[in-house]
């Protein structure tokens, strides 16, 4: 990846709608030159998606939830089970496999806390491989983000 690569990716994360144009000035590039550069990163999956980012708060999910979860065995049958449960789950937002004290880590969006306990229910009292787990609520979101720094800013 090249200073032009990182700078394209730099404006694209923080507008995804940057016009080639725009792109293409600022990267000191062709305009076909940030066509192909695109297209490769979207085909190697250095650009994995590119989405809307939505206020979770005014789409109606108040509740955010840091959970931590031991699973009962370090099956790896269990883990990957376990895996593809957080995966396919639309209220968990972020499953992180862990070293330390716990075997994962998860953030979770609810409702309200009523959603945030039927969620429990079903992801984890119906799964036996979950030893335990332990939730922290948030207070206040102070700085979300999926932004990597490409370019020295200091």
């Amino acid at each position: 990846m090249d200073v032009a690569d990182r700078k394209i990716l730099d404006l694209l994360q923080r507008d995804a709608k940057t016009p080639i144009a725009t792109l293409s000035e600022e990267a000191g590039a062709s305009t076909a030159s940030v066509q192909r550069r695109l297209k490769k990163m979207r085909e190697d999956g250095t650009i994995v998606s590119e989405n809307t980012v939505i206020d979770q708060e005014k789409a109606g999910f108040d509740v955010t939830a840091v959970i931590s979860v031991d699973l009962e065995r370090d099956r790896i049958d269990e883990i990957d089970a376990f895996k593809r449960r957080a995966r396919k789950d639309p209220q968990v937002q972020h499953c992180y496999c862990v070293a330390g004290d716990c075997d994962f880590v998860l953030v979770v969006i609810a409702r309200s806390i009523k959603d945030y306990e039927a969620f429990t229910h079903r992801f984890f009292f119906q799964d036996k491989s979950v030893r335990r787990f332990r939730t922290s609520v948030v207070v206040s979101r102070e700085k979300t983000s999926s932004f990597v720094p490409l370019l020295d800013e200091t």
